[in-house]
């Protein structure tokens, strides 16, 4: 084989090194129907194509946009089966981008709340004479409620359904 061609198959560690995924994360995505049962060998061990490395590369990069897999998975069987799945795609990514800009508006003013609530906690503390306690998170029960958050109660991040996503 030369050095440029490719090799006709690739083990589970040579796609998880290309790509920056564990072997567990292959078998997650095969199992979930994301990635393609690959072949075997005669003795029974995985046998990924070449191509696969686009494809969990691919997952990644959905996966980070806010794809879940089981959206991918769908969208993949569509696509399989001659389907079209164009149009849902563009929906996903149009919504996902509507649930960024409300977290972004969110967090925007759950740092404006936090602000106004620190200058009140530098003043208290100015005022409080040395050794003696502040009692700032008292003062939290003294105000309105901060920003909270609209929709679910997860942090900064994204759902937990994503777990599946291996964090480069």
């Amino acid at each position: 084989m030369s050095d440029h061609a490719k090799p006709a198959h690739l083990s589970p560690r040579d796609v998880a090194r290309l790509t920056g995924v564990s072997t567990d994360t292959l078998r997650h995505y095969e199992s979930r129907g994301v990635l393609p049962a690959p072949s075997r060998s005669p003795a029974g061990y995985r046998r990924y194509p070449p191509e696969t490395v686009n494809r969990v590369q691919l997952i990644q990069r959905a996966l980070r946009i806010g794809f879940s897999i089981d959206e991918l998975t769908a969208t993949y069987r569509l696509r399989d089966r001659g389907g079209v799945p164009c149009q849902r795609v563009h929906r996903l990514v149009s919504e996902r981008l509507e649930q960024l800009d409300r977290q972004i508006a969110e967090l925007a003013d759950l740092r404006k709340d936090l602000s106004a609530l620190l200058a009140q906690w530098t003043d208290r503390l100015v005022a409080t004479p040395p050794g003696h306690q502040a009692r700032l998170l008292d003062m939290l029960a003294e105000r309105p409620s901060l920003t909270p958050p609209t929709g679910s109660r997860r942090r900064f991040g994204r759902a937990s359904s994503q777990h599946e996503l291996s964090r480069p």
